[in-house]
């Protein structure tokens, strides 16, 4: 046989174990795990020293094309993605104008994303108060999952997305519950914190801290909560997006105990950066859930390290950069993370924590691609999308704005030294992605549709 591409003397994280193998790849696919390939390749990479792995899988990603595209497009969202080590993205039903809350605004993100993006994609519907009889048209299209917010999300532009208020949530997850689907979920109690952001703003308390103390840990559980019992009365998948808190955790890890069918993420940021750190980063560190305070951030990197947490992902949320002008509580609320989840976790986790690699592979690619139904993606194996990263982990450098590849490049890691690197992403057996080079060729990416796994 004649492969496409050999990828020769890694160190290659399978299922259960690391293995010094050649990888060849032909068609797309992964075709052969071997000690040592001799057959012909019309492509060898030489991977010796680094660790060879799956592509992240990132479930948790806004690109604003259609409606907001100065704030992030598909090309240069996706880039970021292939420069981070990413291979397949979900894309959230917001900051989109429309948003993704029927078919006819999926449609307009389906055109526009065509021939854009350098790694696999797919889309997420939303659940609003008035799209109740739409899941089932969003559903018939092919999206991954629906997404709805708990926390205070309004707006005064039409075809914005909105949060739920309870009856819709219910009525909501028994439609998704019918029809199988996952409701992913942003919990924070907009009452409360509504509140309490109004209230330190007429004190003049505006700081990164009092921005933290506006949404407090409880305001979270509640909602957590909340979420958990509708979805024990209706039946309803259940994933609990961007958890900042071990006592949110605590309550996800009871409900599965009591037959829930609950997954929960966290991401980066909330492992990576602390409330304290705000204050000298400023508004590009700002999202909802807050960054936490160092105390509690201890607490949630205990829950990840006792297999608690799912998977990770990027909650990658851009913007414009005069949106993060003014104080924590006036400047947008996201950060901008696509590019930097597999190598600051892989140094925090893995290098400084001593997380098993096997373990770190399950966060980033095998348990999203399990439960988002994407069989051919997050596991090296024979018949596998060949769609792997090379890491190396002896290799350390600090992030720089000229790094970036968002529209806007701002980012709350610009400056942070990391202690290894993605040398290489390879997307269905094409490099997308080369340190030396950048961003290689044309965007290759493919839509993931649901239907096609059914």
């Amino acid at each position: 046989m004649t492969y496409d591409l050999v990828i020769k003397g890694g160190n290659v994280v399978l299922r259960d174990s690391v293995v010094t193998a050649d990888i060849g790849i032909k068609d797309e696919k992964i075709a052969c795990i071997a000690e040592q390939i001799t057959d012909d390749a019309k492509e060898v990479i030489n991977a010796n020293g680094q660790f060879v792995m799956p592509g992240m899988i990132d479930t948790h990603v806004h690109i604003s094309e259609p409606g907001r595209t100065e704030w992030e497009g598909f090309e240069t969202g996706s880039k970021s993605l292939a420069a981070g080590g990413t291979t397949s993205y979900v894309e959230m039903p917001l900051n989109a104008l429309p948003a993704t809350t029927n078919k006819a605004a999926l449609d307009l993100k389906l055109e526009a994303a065509i021939d854009q993006n350098y790694v696999d994609y797919s889309f997420y519907g939303g659940l609003v108060p008035d799209n109740l009889d739409k899941l089932q048209e969003l559903s018939d299209a092919g999206v991954q999952a629906f997404k709805c917010f708990l926390s205070d999300i309004t707006s005064d532009i039409p075809d914005d997305f909105v949060n739920v208020d309870d009856y819709t949530l219910y009525k909501g997850m028994q439609k998704l519950a019918e029809l199988g689907h996952i409701l992913c979920i942003h919990a924070e109690n907009p009452s409360v914190t509504s509140k309490l952001s109004e209230e330190m703003m007429r004190e003049g308390r505006t700081t990164a801290m009092d921005y933290v103390d506006s949404r407090p840990i409880f305001t979270e559980v509640e909602a957590v909560q909340r979420a958990l019992l509708f979805a024990k009365e209706t039946g309803c998948k259940l994933h609990l997006v961007h958890i900042s808190t071990s006592e949110a955790i605590q309550a996800i890890t009871q409900a599965r105990r009591e037959g829930v069918d609950v997954t929960v993420e966290t991401c980066t940021h909330y492992l990576a950066l602390t409330a304290e750190d705000v204050a000298e980063i400023g508004p590009r560190a700002k999202c909802q859930p807050p960054l936490r305070k160092a105390k509690d951030q201890a607490k949630l990197w205990d829950e990840l390290m006792a297999g608690n947490i799912d998977w990770l992902t990027s909650d990658h949320s851009p913007c414009t950069e005069d949106l993060k002008e003014g104080n924590l509580f006036e400047a947008w609320g996201g950060i901008s993370g696509a590019q930097n989840n597999v190598d600051i976790m892989f140094d925090l986790a893995v290098k400084q924590r001593g997380l098993s690699i096997n373990k770190f592979v399950d966060l980033i690619a095998t348990n999203p691609s399990k439960r988002f139904n994407l069989p051919n993606k997050g596991e090296i194996s024979v018949a596998k999308d060949a769609d792997i990263i090379l890491v190396d982990p002896n290799s350390s450098y600090t992030l720089k704005r000229e790094d970036l590849y968002y529209k806007n490049k701002h980012s709350a890691y610009e400056g942070r030294e990391i202690d290894c690197r993605v040398t290489k992403t390879i997307l269905r057996g094409n490099v997308v992605y080369d340190l030396e080079q950048g961003i290689v060729g044309n965007p290759k990416g493919k839509l993931m549709s649901a239907n096609d796994n059914k």
